[in-house]
């Protein structure tokens, strides 16, 4: 079974080919959210460093977010046409669980943040357990203010990591049992992508292409501009 991952759900695009033998080629790219001109070249970049053809992938596996709303139609418009051509199911897997899970051997209550634009972080805590992690909270955004009363109130030792961790550092930076995770680990990963959509490829957990559904947890920015606009 081979599984192509597809993920765009922040500034960075992604993909990688992996299955029963682990990831066997990824690449990963950020040229100032041009999604849609880089995502298909690297998709076939990729597949030729793995040294397959797309009729040999069995499953498509793809990023739902929450992210930034036009990376994330690129990437799932991209990977429903895919999986369509191939007549194979799908598999979605949110941002959050992406950014979490390369950090899964801390005990430390890990905390995934993804910036959100407009002063707010989508989040959502993790805990170890074996084989990964477990999410512990729904996926919520909030101001980094509130996030980091909520990281006080926990009391507890606490990883953040995430690309709005690092935006919102400054705000972090006077909680003692938080720790901010290096630039390297703050997007989302096609690699994890494969890896988490293999283990539930494995029981079987697939969805058809017309059921993948977006998670935006708010309205796309020009829509709440409009609403904006249209209040005053």
């Amino acid at each position: 079974m081979l599984i192509l991952g597809i993920e765009s759900a922040t500034d960075q695009v992604g993909s990688a080919i992996g299955g029963h033998e682990g990831v066997i080629a990824s690449a990963h790219s950020a040229r100032g959210r041009r999604h849609a001109e880089t995502l298909t070249p690297q998709i076939d970049f990729v597949r030729r460093q793995a040294q397959v053809e797309l009729a040999e992938i069995s499953v498509v596996a793809v990023d739902l977010g929450p992210g930034l709303y036009t990376g994330l139609r690129v990437g799932i418009s991209t990977a429903t046409a895919i999986a369509h051509a191939l007549g194979v199911p799908m598999i979605g897997v949110s941002s959050l669980d992406l950014v979490a899970f390369p950090v899964r051997f801390t005990s430390r209550l890990i905390v995934a943040a993804l910036d959100a634009r407009r002063g707010e972080v989508f989040h959502a805590f993790y805990r170890q357990v074996p084989g990964g992690v477990q999410r512990v909270t729904d996926y919520r955004v909030a101001t980094p203010d509130d996030l980091a009363s909520e990281l006080l109130a926990v009391n507890e030792e606490c990883l953040l990591v995430g690309d709005g961790a690092l935006r919102y550092a400054a705000t972090f930076a006077g909680l003692q049992r938080v720790e901010i995770v290096e630039q390297g680990l703050s997007h989302p990963n096609a690699r994890s992508l494969v890896q988490l959509a293999h283990a539930q490829a494995l029981r079987e957990e697939f969805v058809k292409p017309w059921e993948i559904k977006p998670l935006y947890l708010r309205k796309p920015d020009a829509e709440i501009n409009w609403s904006t606009r249209e209040g005053a």
